[in-house]
């Protein structure tokens, strides 16, 4: 399985920068269905991860965080069904 990407990291951020929903759809940083993805865990696109790296003055890593759906042991997945 993928996986899935959180953006608990890109939310606290925002957060701590001042950067409010308001103002990313005022300034058109990202479009609503783009935030309304962020605040579901869904897909975003690389220009959205892009256009909020700018906004925020920060890198890919400091907003995603990547979440294994199953524990990875000595760096093969394990299958637990």
């Amino acid at each position: 399985m993928a996986g899935t990407i959180k953006y608990d990291k890109l939310l606290k951020l925002m957060e701590q920068k001042g950067l409010s929903t308001y103002k990313i759809r005022k300034e058109k940083i990202i479009s609503e269905s783009t935030l309304q993805n962020i605040r579901n865990n869904g897909r975003i696109t690389t220009d959205a991860i892009a256009n909020l790296c700018n906004a925020l003055n920060c890198q890919p890593g400091d907003i995603l965080e990547y979440v294994p759906d199953t524990p990875v042991e000595n760096g093969t997945q394990t299958d637990h069904e």
